[in-house]
């Protein structure tokens, strides 16, 4: 599973007061302390500035401080394309060669703004939400459309399957008809078009407004994993969750004779050791 570490966002009060107060140091406590549960061969720090003016400028801040206390690459997360573009560009000029944008979709000209630079720089790969110009479709037929469109552009581009992780879009469970049989149908057909591409996913979208959000975010992730999920933005600091994964992978024949999961057992990555 690869870990987008989502703690370093702007939409989230205690990171969006460190922001506005200009606190270097909550935001390098919370990327060493995602940095200590990652893989930095496979996984990401988001920076999410999630701010109406300077947007650009503080995420550049929030690089500089990531990259003080860790080396792990960055995930560059903004609506804004051209932020999008500028932020990983900064990243790119300080040494990074390997990172992930967030993100591109079927609307207005956002791939033509971002696939470029991913082109361009082969150590960088992309998300790509399923929507469009219409918004977030209703329906699993109309996101596999949008889906296949974006699938076009990046093969227009020269960007190879395995450089993209797509987004589905999922949703708060509480406010679904059908509860996640939608994502999951999506997560399905994309995975069975394609079994090189990355799908990934806002894991905690799904129990927004609901009690005990934790055990909601830790099923979930377990029946996405299970159809095809094999990327996710998540508290990596949740060691619940991380303890699901790390199971889930084991049980779905993704961790050879169990050693990753014995491994994140023995380094009490996941909270599960003996009392001594």
């Amino acid at each position: 599973m690869i870990i987008i570490a989502e703690k370093l966002n702007g939409s989230i009060p205690k990171c969006a007061a460190a922001i506005a107060a200009h606190d270097p140091e909550y935001i390098r406590d919370i990327a060493k302390k995602q940095a200590d549960v990652l893989d930095e061969d496979k996984d990401y720090i988001d920076v999410c500035a999630s701010v109406k003016d300077g947007e650009v400028e503080v995420m550049k801040w929030m690089i500089d401080n990531v990259m003080d206390v860790c080396d792990m690459p960055i995930c560059v997360d903004s609506p804004d394309p051209v932020a999008c573009v500028e932020a990983a560009k900064y990243c790119m000029e300080k040494g990074m060669e390997r990172g992930l944008i967030n993100s591109v979709s079927g609307e207005g000209d956002k791939m033509d703004v971002i696939f470029p630079i991913v082109r361009d720089n082969p150590g960088w790969d992309v998300v790509a939400l399923l929507s469009d110009d219409s918004g977030i479709p209703t329906t699993a037929a109309r996101r596999i459309e949008v889906f296949h469109k974006i699938m076009e552009k990046a093969k227009e581009y020269g960007i190879a399957p395995s450089r993209i992780h797509i987004d589905p879009l999922v949703e708060m469970l509480c406010t679904a008809d059908d509860g996640i049989s939608l994502v999951i149908d999506v997560i399905k057909q994309i995975r069975e078009e394609y079994e090189d591409i990355h799908i990934t996913g806002a894991i905690s979208n799904i129990s927004f407004n609901l009690p005990s959000r934790k055990v909601l975010n830790q099923c979930f992730c377990t029946l996405a994993m299970n159809s095809g999920l094999d990327s996710g933005v998540l508290d990596p600091l949740d060691r619940g969750l991380l303890g699901m994964i790390y199971a889930t992978e084991a049980m779905l024949g993704l961790d050879d004779f169990c050693m990753e999961y014995i491994s994140a057992y023995r380094n009490d990555l996941f909270g599960v050791q003996p009392k001594k």
